[in-house]
């Protein structure tokens, strides 16, 4: 069976020389245009606040789940210390400390490049 262009109805509005353009005024049907700034479901401090709380919620759950799942007791070594710890306390000590990492490697370059900013504006 063959799709043939010709015998389609056409699917949209019909455009062409003959037509005329669409209205840009709103109709009495239409919704008038939005204005910025006046949107009701813009976003708030205090929809932020509860994103942030259902994330951790959801954060702190799997973190659970990971500490019930790993509590096979591990060695650890560390600079002339010696101990046994559950594995799941190890990782997430191992991970804070990267995170802690991170962060001040993150904080010096930021004051790095405010400085920058700052000499640049008084030159």
């Amino acid at each position: 069976m063959s799709d043939d262009a010709s015998t389609r109805p056409p699917s949209g509005p019909p455009t062409g020389p003959g037509t005329p353009p669409e209205p840009s005024e709103p109709t009495a049907t239409s919704p008038p245009p939005r204005t910025p700034g006046k949107d009701p479901l813009r976003g708030s401090r205090t929809s932020g606040i509860w994103v942030a709380v259902v994330g951790l919620g959801i954060l702190l759950l799997l973190l659970v789940v990971f500490i019930a799942q790993n509590t096979q007791t591990v060695n650890v070594t560390f600079l002339g210390w010696d101990g046994t710890t559950p594995l799941s306390v190890a990782l997430l000590v191992a991970a804070v400390a990267g995170l802690f990492l991170a962060a001040a490697a993150g904080s010096l370059r930021i004051l790095q490049l405010r400085r920058r900013v700052r000499r640049d504006k008084k030159s």
